[in-house]
């Protein structure tokens, strides 16, 4: 065999195993935040929490983080508005178990204007992901929400309530491909606020904590109490499910 030929082969084996390596390595480097705060009796290493986008201000502080949102800061996606806007700090963990709850308490008592919001929130690319907050109105009401983005369209799901609830602590859980977001003004007794499938929600996700500011405003959100558990969204017990 032709010399070269022998060379371009012995370089291309050489250039498979590297890549091989580098996916090895790459496979090896994943942490699964969700696997070590189970291991670790639920509690969430906010060192292992990585920013989508960083806000105008933030700080941890033991088990806190304080975040300080910048102007015309959002997320959302065509539907109605026509508009996108796709610029809201994300600080979130990355997990492939498929089944979990996540708690964060939430402290928006310094929101002052039309829809400034923290929450909880799965970002998995611009065009698809989930939501849930309190959006401020005005100093009678606010909504408690949630939006679903799936493939580049976005919903929003509210009711309103009394502009005096300045805390709200959220539930995100998973089963598969399908998430149930929760609310709770205790920190123990959670209603449903959404239920939705995910379409690009079936395999890796990464989920965390959101604030911003739509308008022209700024404020501090603080979130603390974040815990992960095993899923406390319950199978269905009714209905079986339709033979396929």
């Amino acid at each position: 065999m032709n010399r070269n030929i022998i060379s371009l082969l012995s370089l291309g084996l050489v250039l498979v195993g590297c890549g091989q390596q580098t996916q090895k390595e790459s496979q090896q480097e994943f942490v699964d935040n969700v696997k070590l705060a189970l291991a670790d009796s639920g509690r969430v290493d906010l060192n292992n929490l990585q920013w989508t986008r960083e806000p105008a201000g933030f700080e941890i502080k033991g088990d806190t983080i304080v975040v300080t949102t910048a102007p015309h800061t959002d997320l959302w996606q065509r539907t109605y508005y026509h508009f996108r806007n796709d610029n809201a700090p994300v600080l979130q963990m990355k997990t492939r178990e498929k089944f979990f709850s996540f708690v964060v308490k939430t402290d928006f008592t310094q929101s002052h204007q039309r829809f400034d919001q923290c929450g909880i929130v799965m970002y998995l690319d611009s065009e698809n992901w989930l939501k849930g907050s309190v959006e401020y109105e005005n100093d009678e009401f606010q909504h408690l929400g949630s939006v679903a983005t799936n493939n580049g369209y976005s919903d929003w799901a509210t009711t309103a309530i009394p502009a005096d609830v300045k805390t709200m602590w959220y539930r995100f859980s998973r089963r598969e491909d399908d998430y149930c977001i929760e609310c709770s003004t205790n920190g123990t007794d959670f209603s449903q606020m959404r239920i939705c499938h995910m379409y690009a929600g079936a395999d890796e996700i990464s989920f965390g904590i959101y604030a911003c500011s739509p308008e022209e405003s700024s404020f501090t959100a603080v979130f603390s109490d974040m815990r992960i558990t095993e899923c406390q969204w319950k199978a269905h017990d009714g209905q079986q499910p339709d033979a396929e």
